[in-house]
This record gives structure tokens, sequence and C-alpha cells, in this order.
């Protein structure tokens, strides 16, 4: 089976030390670190989680090289997230939320994991995104929490 690349957005991070997140983000980071998921880091990620606490920063630092890729901004994902604003999928202040968005619809991301439920992980600007996505060639975005997804088989 193909690994997965997934973009994860701050708010995952974040989740991994969160008591109300925690049980579903640990659990996608073991995933991580055995080698099932390449997580796809960005400029926009890296300069956001700069200010995390240092446990946050910590735990960036313990996931291997070899399970990540980096992207970076590009005037493509810039024009794509300002689509998304004034097509008004979500406000102006959520200008981070949709280069993230963009910078995983560019790069081809299998998935992109958010516990961002009012402005990602929302069923409306979820359709908001992808239309924006289909009309300008590119394909659709699967957006999940990191509860979507839990390894079941074992």
């Amino acid at each position: 089976m193909k690994k997965q690349r997934i973009y994860l957005d701050t708010s995952v991070f974040g989740g991994y030390f969160d008591e109300e997140f925690q049980e579903f983000t640990k659990p996608l980071f073991d995933r991580i670190n055995n080698g099932e998921i390449t997580i796809i880091f960005s400029t926009i990620l890296e300069s956001e989680l700069e200010l995390a606490p240092a446990k946050v920063r910590n735990l960036i630092r313990s996931i291997k090289k070899a399970n990540t890729e980096f992207v970076e901004e590009t005037n493509d994902a810039i024009e794509l997230a300002g689509d998304y604003l004034s097509e008004k999928v979500v406000g102006q202040t959520s200008y981070s939320d949709c280069l993230h968005i963009a910078l995983a619809t560019i790069n081809q991301a299998d998935l992109l994991v958010s516990w961002n439920f009012k402005h990602i992980v929302n069923i409306q600007r979820i359709r908001g995104y992808n239309s924006i996505n289909i009309k300008n060639g590119y394909k659709p975005l699967e957006i999940r929490s990191p509860r979507d997804l839990m390894d079941y088989e074992n």
C-alpha cells in the first residue's frame, strides 16, 4: 500500500497535548513515527509552530526527517488562498487557514488533517474550498480530523 502524504495544520500538533484531542492525535503520531505516513510541512506551518510552546516544538523535532516532506509557499498557493477569501469561503482573518489548504491542494496531499472545526473541518467550508479547487483545475482535497484517521484494524 502506498504511503499516505498528509498535510497537518498547526492545531494537530497542539492537539497532541490537549486533553480533549490527544486520544486521537497521539495514535496519529505513532503512525507517523512508524513510517506509515509522510507529513507535509510548509513554510507557514513552520512559522506558526515557532511560536508554539517548547513541548510542541520538541514533538516536531522528534519526527524523523524520513517521514517528512517540506513545501514552500508559491505564487500559485498565495493566489488560490486569495480565491478562497474572495469567494468568501471564510473571512479575511482566516488567511493562514486558506494558505494551509492551498498548499495541501497544490502539492497534492492525500489529506489535510486539522482540529479546526470552525474554518477547516467543516462541511460548508470543505465544499467551498473544493468548488474553488475544481474551478482552478485542482483535485478536491480530502479534509478530516485526526479522529477520522484512527486505525481500527489492530
